[in-house]
């Protein structure tokens, strides 16, 4: 396997909005196209099952629903 050292950025479609999301070693990161922000998935909240209560609570923090 190659270890992931450095941040990988790739575009993605879902459904007609486009995205960047953004792998590094600490996180996953999925952000609108164009924008700053989005929502970021430490790696560690994903493996301990705290991904979804970190989603919520993120989204709570910027009015996303």
């Amino acid at each position: 396997m190659t270890p992931l050292d450095k941040p990988i950025k790739r575009e993605l479609a879902i459904g007609d909005e486009l995205y960047t999301l953004t792998i590094t070693p600490e996180s996953l990161k999925l952000v609108p196209k164009g924008k700053r922000n989005g929502l970021e998935l430490q790696w560690a909240d994903l493996v301990s099952g705290d991904a979804g209560l970190a989603a919520a609570l993120q989204a709570s923090v910027t009015g996303r629903s």
